[in-house]
């Protein structure tokens, strides 16, 4: 069947054939189809459903969902960061920071963990690597307080305790800073994000390397400016014209390209 009119009379004679009790497949090869009383070829079957099926896609039969699994990381980053920041400038007399472990173990950790992993099939390798990797950094954090791990315990001496976390945020630190780069391309908060980010694991790691408790201090305030770049990411993220009466402007990089 291959002009026009014949085509249309297959359909029909498809769609008369729709209530069927029974489908048969016969012939040598198996090239022919029964269904009811009427025998198809079964190329011409498949070149049938084949137009249905693009069809279909084409003209947006099928719901399609567009969603971004970054929104919620970040919130992990802004409210563990904003916490922590705060027990650690040790406002309000707060200087004991098992307080914040649920949220670095749970909220900063896990849930920002799993947006990570839900980047992943979204195609942002960025936001794969970075949600995952903070992730992973407060939940082993978190695991430093937690007695049934031990760690904090095998150091018998704080000093060593303090340069064994010194080091460990230092090398966050130059993560960060490696990480601050792929955003000079994208947005000003995105940019602060990770450049304040980058001062939170200097300034922490140099305070617990160098035992000067201002230090450490400033690292805690710098955390909570990085809560809120973090937070206003992530607003930026969910808020539209649908959803906010208040819609942050976007905010681009300067481009520093020859031309321009």
């Amino acid at each position: 069947m291959s002009s026009t009119s014949d085509h249309s009379t297959f359909k029909h004679s498809i769609e008369e054939s729709t209530k069927v009790s029974k489908i048969q497949i016969c012939g040598e090869g198996g090239e022919y189809v029964i269904i009811g009383n009427n025998k198809y070829y079964r190329h011409e079957l498949m070149s049938l459903f084949s137009d249905v099926s693009q069809s279909a896609s084409t003209t947006g039969r099928y719901p399609t969902r567009k969603i971004t699994p970054a929104p919620i990381g970040l919130c992990g980053i802004g409210m563990t960061a904003f916490t922590s920041g705060i027990y650690t400038s040790q406002a309000m007399g707060i200087q004991i920071p098992n307080g914040v472990i649920g949220l670095a173990c749970f909220f900063g950790g896990m849930t920002q963990f799993l947006s990570g992993f839900f980047e992943f099939f979204t195609g942002d390798t960025f936001g794969f690597t970075a949600l995952s990797s903070y992730g992973a950094f407060w939940m082993s954090y978190g695991a430093i307080f937690v007695e049934g791990f031990g760690i904090s315990k095998a150091y018998q001496d704080p000093e060593e305790f303090n340069n064994a976390m010194g080091i460990m945020l230092v090398a966050w630190a130059m993560f960060t800073f490696m990480m601050i780069f792929p955003t000079l391309k994208s947005t000003v908060p995105g940019f602060l994000l990770f450049f304040f980010l980058f001062l939170t694991y200097a300034f922490l790691g140099a305070g617990a390397l160098s035992g000067k408790v201002g230090v450490t201090r400033a690292g805690g305030v710098i955390a909570m400016i990085t809560a809120i770049t973090a937070w206003y990411n992530a607003y930026e993220a969910v808020a539209n014209r649908s959803t906010s009466y208040f819609v942050p402007p976007s905010l681009p990089m300067p481009k520093f390209t020859k031309g321009d």
